[in-house]
């Protein structure tokens, strides 16, 4: 450990405020294809003095007089197809071993004294980060019914309030958003709110640390307004309680607490609520159950096959299937070549859905949703994000197949090519308006309503970013969408709706270069990476950089707004996004690094980092690399495979030890990560997951980079996290 934290504080982190962005819990129904490992916490690189020439040099600074701690080794053997190997550190998954937790504490006042001479560097760059936030943080109204749905940050409080207020008149849209500036709408009623909750749960002593953690996962309004049921967590573990507050009179409802919940759904009498707890996760099936007659029973949608999947909306008696089911049984489309089916809910375990809706040449599905009268689709198209509304009903006449250019699409207008897409909550399926947010990196958050009916959109509210550097105010902050792009000026309201003022995305590309090259990976794929840096402070062949990949579980990586980037940007540091294969994109883009396949997304993360350097974007020894969660596991084992190219590494909560891991079917996730890395319990795959695990591949002789590693004492999906750097 004491090695690998050598030069650590070349890339380090500092805190960041937990009032930097809303968590939004009025959140969008669940993302039909993404999976629940977030990816939401950013961290923030110390800029080292000076820049370190190689690999293993002598420190240029001064190292703290206590020893870097050892843990013990204790013998223990692990065997699997006729392959037997040591593992010195097993005894580490008992967290409760009083070893383990003195190890820990050591571990954690070593590094504090050895990032002790950067607490003035932390205190900075921490106040830069503070004092880009607005004075005033708040959600603008979502209209559900005739409630207005909205969030803020109370003065002088840390988290966020979760509140409604009743509209009493018809004001329509523009009224609701005037009044909501104003501040003179309704009276307010507060649901749910998170610094209470904090107070009452947040100061409990956890052994052997002292812990402030909450964390509210799903929450749900009941369709009549009248409850509210929302998961709780505590300790960190991700098993989260369920509990149902009555908003009448604010009282938790008896006999609504359950542990180990994933997911929640009302039904329309109000009074049902559906959950999944974890223990019943892993089925993996698909089912339906009629929400008007809950006690009806479930129906499944069909019997499970390997690598296929069904995502159902209802409309009127009609099903809408986003699936990757082959078309015929000579077709093999389990390659995550996704279409619409559509069919009679009578019809719904039919073994032919004859009604199909396919994607274009250049486009996938992705996602999807459903309203009163319009489609919401979620599609990749030319490798980039984007949204479009198709009318209802769909009527196929006498064809059975049709094109999705064949129904009228409404392509929602964006800004970019580079804009990360999150839905609201949309949870009025009578509501024409569907409300998302952009954001980019170079353009702060931005609530955009599309109205599917009229075909316009407005823009609702802006994250504002204070304290920004005098010289970006001669930067074009704006530009202007040309409205010929979603009005039609023949058209009567269309032209009165070309004297209001044009739409404008304030941006900061006047300021900070982003753009997306392709690098040739080790097979000759094409491997997206996007890269962002300061036009004034970054030097060619000389700036420090920073990597950041994922590449997994069919996510796309994060890259929406983050203002604490700033800090880094301004001090000429690169930051790179590498969107690897196993990650999201096109339809194969998932396939083609996971599984036996995952070794690609490693190579994918190895030559964006070579062509960083290669193409003078860093300095070819200031580079570093960052993953969470999954993309902990791509870091390592990019590391292991090319120790000489990243100088630092940031590691979050990592997946290190695969193979051990996956070998447990006790542990939480094991056999959902079959699907995803796959079942060492089959030996080909074994193999395969033997020949990159992190921690099983470490090179003995090598000098490998600095490494902070950060992990949660309570986090039931991590374990041997600080192995990997002994």
């Amino acid at each position: 450990m004491g090695q690998s934290l050598q030069d650590a504080r070349s890339l380090s982190t500092a805190g960041s405020p937990n009032s930097m962005a809303l968590l939004s819990l009025l959140v969008s129904k669940p993302s039909l294809k993404t999976s629940f490992l977030p990816l939401t916490s950013h961290l923030i690189p110390i800029i080292p003095s000076s820049p370190l020439s190689s690999h293993c040099t002598t420190s240029t600074f001064p190292l703290p007089s206590q020893s870097p701690p050892v843990p013990k080794k204790r013998p223990f053997n692990i065997s699997a197809h006729t392959k037997t190997w040591q593992d010195p550190y097993h005894w580490m998954r008992n967290a409760k071993d009083p070893d383990f937790v003195d190890y820990l504490n050591r571990e954690n006042s070593y590094a504090q004294a050895f990032m002790d001479d950067t607490q003035n560097l932390q205190r900075t760059l921490l106040e830069e980060m503070k004092n880009r936030l607005p004075t005033q943080i708040s959600t603008p109204p979502e209209r559900w019914g005739h409630w207005l749905y909205y969030q803020y940050i109370p003065e002088g409080k840390e988290y966020p309030v979760l509140c409604r207020r009743l509209e009493t008149e018809e004001s329509g849209l523009l009224k609701t958003l005037l009044n909501y500036a104003k501040g003179h709408f309704g009276t307010e009623q507060v649901l749910l709110d998170w610094n209470q909750i904090a107070e009452q749960h947040g100061k409990l002593l956890f052994f052997p640390f002292h812990l402030s953690y909450v964390h509210v996962g799903t929450c749900r309004v009941s369709p009549d307004h009248k409850f509210l049921a929302y998961t709780l967590d505590i300790t960190g573990n991700e098993q989260f309680l369920l509990q149902v507050k009555d908003l009448s009179n604010g009282y938790i409802v008896s006999r609504s607490q359950v542990d180990g919940v994933v997911s929640l759904a009302w039904a329309q009498d109000s009074t049902t609520l559906f959950y999944t707890s974890y223990f019943l996760f892993c089925i993996l099936q698909v089912y339906v159950i009629d929400a008007t007659n809950p006690l009806d029973g479930l129906q499944r949608v069909r019997e499970r096959v390997s690598g296929v999947r069904y995502f159902l909306e209802h409309h009127y008696g009609v099903f809408y299937i986003l699936t990757n089911a082959p078309l015929s049984e000579s077709e093999d489309r389990s390659d995550g070549n996704y279409y619409l089916a559509q069919c009679q809910v009578a019809d719904i375990q039919s073994s032919d859905w004859q009604n199909i809706i396919l994607p274009s040449e250049d486009m996938s599905f992705q996602d999807m949703d459903i309203f009163n009268g319009h489609l919401v689709l979620f599609v990749n198209k030319k490798s980039f994000p984007a949204l479009c509304s198709v009318n209802l009903p769909i009527q196929f006449n006498s064809v059975n197949q049709l094109e999705i250019e064949n129904l009228d699409p409404w392509f929602f207008p964006l800004p970019s090519s580079q804009c990360n897409i999150v839905p609201g909550s949309n949870h009025d399926f009578m509501n024409p308006v569907y409300r998302v947010v952009l954001s980019s990196p170079v353009m702060p958050g931005v609530v955009v309503d599309y109205n599917m009916s009229e075909r316009v959109f407005s823009i609702v509210q802006q994250e504002k970013v204070r304290d920004i550097p005098g010289d970006c105010g001669s930067c074009s902050l704006a530009y202007e969408l040309d409205t010929s792009e979603h009005l039609d000026p023949l058209n009567d309201k269309d032209k009165n709706n070309l004297n209001i003022e044009l739409q404008r995305w304030k941006d900061f590309s006047g300021a900070y270069c982003c753009k997306t090259k392709e690098v040739i990976s080790h097979d000759g794929v094409r491997v997206p990476l996007t890269i962002l840096y300061s036009r004034k402070a970054w030097q060619r062949g000389q700036s420090p950089g920073l990597l950041e990949g994922y590449g997994a579980y069919g996510e796309v990586l994060d890259k929406s707004w983050c203002s604490d980037r700033l800090s880094l940007l301004d001090r000429g540091w690169v930051l790179a996004f590498a969107d690897v294969r196993g990650g999201g994109g096109h339809s194969l883009w998932h396939k083609y690094g996971s599984g036996l396949n995952k070794c690609n997304s490693i190579y994918d993360f190895i030559s964006c980092g070579n062509y960083l350097v290669s193409e003078g974007y860093v300095h070819r020894d200031r580079l570093g690399a960052i993953g969470f969660s999954a993309g902990g596991l791509l870091v390592g084992a990019a590391i292991n495979m090319n120790p000489n190219l990243f100088r630092a590494a940031i590691l979050k909560v990592p997946f290190l030890d695969a193979c051990n891991t996956l070998l447990d079917p006790s542990l939480p996730l094991t056999l959902l990560d079959y699907e995803e890395f796959g079942n060492p319990q089959i030996q080909s795959q074994f193999e395969s997951i033997l020949s990159y695990s992190p921690y099983d591949n470490i090179p003995r002789d090598a000098c490998l980079p600095s490494m902070l590693v950060t992990a949660s004492f309570h986090d039931s999906r991590q374990i041997h996290i600080l192995n990997f750097l002994n």
